[in-house]
């Protein structure tokens, strides 16, 4: 190897090993039944995790004053609230003295930009070289989580590695990474993402999603019935009310089971799972609720609900 070319080389090991350094102690050691995982120092006695691996009490593991390598400092710590829609767990840890890692938003990455997944499922930090592999605009989860951007790397993150950090070149932490949110895909919940829901899991214990108090089944709308929604061809279905809750806010706005859900708040209501995506980010929120009953277009009054 010629000389620039191998003194380019090193150079960018000693980056990438130092980027690994600078994140390292925000990075612990989260104790999961008889394995280990991963977890991110978010503040001073908070850390996130993988909601989906992270048992309610459970012990950290933090680098202590024997530095990298030595013995870890253990703690105790508690779940004080999830999102399994982004898969988020945050966690108090007795004693504080954390060293919170630095976030990076999005902005001047891109596809095919290196990373490094890093993970502490036992005693030492690990490192996982990697590149982004997609970026993409907002996502819904299947679990009714909302990801400000759609983060993927390049392949499977290692076994252990859930609920820890996606570092660029500088150690600071692009997003968390998670299996579990969609499947066969390993992506990081954006640090854009982490700042929103952090601030509902600290202020609610959940993130509050909006609830309207009914189930529904998917309705396929007749001709006639179609063109009074103002649907076009391939999109003639709606949300038929299948059950009220006592008290919801549907009920207390005259909805009456067998009524089809056609439009809330200027969106159209195709099914249930498009009333969700309508509701989802609109708790408190007054709105117009649009529907067919007994062959006539009907618009009610609702104030939406919440539900973490």
């Amino acid at each position: 190897m010629a000389q620039p070319a191998l003194d380019s080389f090193r150079s960018f090991d000693q980056a990438l090993a130092a980027a690994v350094t600078t994140a390292g102690p925000s990075v612990v050691h989260v104790a999961r039944g008889r394995g280990g995982g991963t977890g991110i120092v978010w503040a001073d006695d908070l850390v996130l995790s993988s909601s989906f691996h992270t048992p309610d009490r459970t012990q950290i593991g933090v680098v202590g004053a024997g530095g990298e390598g030595a013995d870890l400092d253990r703690r105790d710590a508690e779940v004080i609230g999830r999102d399994p829609g982004t898969d988020v767990a945050l966690l108090r840890v007795a004693g504080g003295g954390l060293a919170p890692a630095r976030l990076r938003e999005l902005d001047g990455l891109g596809v095919g930009n290196l990373a490094l997944a890093l993970g502490r499922p036992g005693r030492t930090a690990r490192a996982s070289l990697r590149a982004i592999g997609v970026l993409g605009p907002e996502v819904r989860t299947h679990w009714g989580g909302r990801l400000e951007r759609y983060v993927e790397s390049d392949r499977q993150i290692p076994r252990g590695f859930a609920g820890g950090p996606l570092i660029d070149a500088e150690g600071a932490v692009i997003g968390m990474n998670t299996r579990t949110l969609l499947r066969g895909c390993d992506l990081a919940v954006p640090a854009v993402t982490l700042r929103r829901v952090v601030a509902e899991l600290q202020a609610h214990g959940g993130v509050r999603r909006g609830y309207l108090g009914v189930g529904a089944y998917p309705a396929q709308l007749p001709a006639a019935l179609a063109q009074l929604a103002g649907r076009a061809a391939g999109s003639d279905t709606g949300a038929l009310v299948a059950s009220l809750d006592d008290g919801g806010p549907a009920a207390a706005a005259g909805v009456l089971v067998g009524d089809i859900l056609i439009e809330l708040g200027g969106a159209p209501i195709t099914g249930p799972d498009a009333l969700r995506r309508a509701l989802h980010d609109r708790p408190g929120e007054a709105l117009k609720l649009a529907l067919l009953r007994g062959g006539v277009r009907q618009e009610v009054d609702v104030t939406i609900g919440s539900k973490s």
